[in-house]
């Protein structure tokens, strides 16, 4: 499995804000009002990856703890990869919805009713995206000197 990279988060999150921001200026107008915390759950997530993080990267470092099962660290990769890309996905949401809302602010009461719940959203998306990757990152074992296999494979 190969890391995550920020350029395919990136490119998502810019696709997914456009085709947003066409949705919402076309229908604006018959949308319920957003609730201030709508993306909170987001940052509830990010924070459970990043405990998750710091835990797993103690344990492979032998730090404390049992030893990470190769399955565990599998499977907290795969959370992480998809956390990434939810994350993304939801970046671009809240990042087409405020591009919508900020150049209108001054012309309808609602979109200053929805801007402060659309950044807490986008807030909170970004931070599960950086969480996810600090995961990711944290799931990786050390180099071992002594195994010149693993050195040409990480080259």
């Amino acid at each position: 499995m190969k890391p995550t990279g920020w350029r395919e988060l990136l490119s998502t999150a810019v696709v997914v804000g456009v085709v947003v921001y066409l949705l919402i200026r076309a229908s604006y107008g018959v949308m319920p009002p957003l609730p201030l915390f709508a993306g909170a759950t987001l940052l509830v997530l990010a924070i459970i990856e990043s405990v998750m993080g710091y835990s797993l990267k103690a344990r492979i470092e032998g730090r404390h703890g049992q030893p990470v099962q190769p399955l565990v660290a599998a499977r907290a990769v795969a959370l992480a990869k998809a956390s990434a890309l939810a994350g993304a996905v939801m970046v671009g949401v809240w990042a087409g919805l405020l591009g919508y809302l900020l150049p209108r602010l001054h012309l309808f009461a609602a979109a200053g009713q929805d801007a402060p719940g659309a950044i807490l959203g986008l807030v909170c998306a970004v931070a599960l995206v950086a969480a996810a990757m600090y995961l990711q990152n944290c799931c990786r074992t050390p180099s071992d000197s002594d195994d010149p296999d693993r050195q040409q494979h990480h080259r």
